[in-house]
């Protein structure tokens, strides 16, 4: 079942913007996308600075529903830094040719350095309360326990590399965390960016509306989801299980685990396996 799905199903409203009077302040911030501009900008909210090549390809899906909602909200916030503008020279380069030799071009530390300078005013230090964020075919695969420590800090900054990489300088002058979506190579790190920030964004308070909704999905527990169903009671001779109709609740929860754990054997035996060694420390 999809956040919409789930928001709409327990009938909740977006939260009243008049009971955060005396919360709004004004920033000067970069916000290319007509969305952004009409968005309350909250002392206190979630933040995800992006420094990107292509401002232009946010909000993007962040911009749809429930988590475009939150944004129109003021339950987040999102700064956009274009990289470009840091360029060297007339033509605002922003990459060089690799040392040493090889193919592509690298982008280069005082550009990536002078951005991050940027996005760094009114940030906390500590990389837990503030994480910078490479987005790296070679970084830590990014993962559900991931997306929760991100909601719990103040907020991130996330660099969309592009290219053959980022110079290794920038990264280590200012303690970036490499973090990968898969292992899978993109030509950019834009469409990872807005996994990272909406797989995030839907752990804040508010944003789908009900606590419960995160509970039982895939990853919350250390298991797949179970099977989902709904009308119609009988789809092409396939019928919806028994056991969903019988308004047991106990019935209910202990078929659907049960259905967690056996596909969660079957699909994924790396999960299935740190599973039951949690069980068997326990």
């Amino acid at each position: 079942m999809t956040d919409e799905k789930k928001h709409r199903s327990h009938g909740m409203k977006s939260r009243d913007l008049s009971r955060s009077h005396g919360r709004l302040a004004v920033r000067a911030t970069r916000k290319p996308r007509e969305l952004l501009s009409d968005t309350p900008d909250l002392v206190g909210a979630w933040r995800a600075k992006v420094i990107t090549l292509f401002p232009d390809a946010f909000p993007g899906v962040l911009g749809q529903s429930l988590t475009g909602r939150a944004l129109q909200d003021g339950k987040w916030a999102l700064e956009l830094i274009d990289l470009r503008q840091f360029g060297i020279g007339k033509h605002k380069n922003v990459d060089d040719t690799p040392a040493g030799g090889g193919a592509g071009m690298v982008l280069r530390a005082d550009v990536v350095g002078a951005a991050f300078d940027a996005a760094r005013p009114g940030t906390p230090t500590d990389p837990n309360c503030w994480p910078v964020i490479y987005l790296s075919p070679r970084g830590k695969p990014f993962s559900h326990d991931m997306a929760k420590k991100f909601s719990k800090a103040v907020g991130v900054t996330i660099l969309c590399g592009r290219f053959e990489g980022v110079d290794e300088r920038a990264l280590e002058e200012y303690n970036v965390q490499e973090v990968s979506l898969g292992d899978f190579v993109l030509t950019g790190g834009e469409i990872a960016a807005q996994a990272v920030i909406d797989a995030t964004i839907r752990l804040l308070p508010d944003v789908l509306g009900n606590a419960d909704s995160t509970l039982d999905e895939s990853h919350s527990n250390g298991l797949l989801e179970h099977p989902q169903y709904t009308r119609p009671a009988d789809y092409k001779g396939r019928t919806i299980p028994e056991v969903l109709s019988s308004g047991h609740h106990g019935r209910v929860d202990k078929w659907r685990k049960e259905q967690a754990k056996q596909l969660t054997k079957t699909r994924r035996s790396d999960m299935w396996d740190r599973y039951t060694m949690k069980d068997t420390k326990t």
